[in-house]
């Protein structure tokens, strides 16, 4: 299972990390996250994410329910970076 760290900025952190969308939009398809939020109080936050597959990750991240909850989240999808687990 391959495991991605996930950063990007949002508009409310504390909305962002109380959030129920995550688990609504990953859970079904396998996908496991783990929330984390930049300590000194900055706009940032991350995500460690197991997916069954890339593909699955990437087919979601471009869906209309992956932006109705990025919207909701106030993800800021510009900011978004990913990085897979290196072997």
């Amino acid at each position: 299972m391959p495991t991605l760290l996930v950063f990007h900025e949002v508009d409310h952190v504390e909305h962002w990390l109380a959030s129920p969308k995550r688990q609504e939009l990953f859970g079904p398809l396998g996908v496991t996250v783990r929330p984390f939020h930049d300590p000194l109080g900055s706009d940032r936050v991350g995500l460690i994410v197991e997916t069954p597959d890339i593909a699955t990750w990437e087919q979601m991240l471009q869906s209309p329910e992956a932006a109705a909850a990025m919207e909701y989240d106030g993800v800021r999808p510009s900011t978004i970076v990913s990085m897979v687990e290196g072997a």
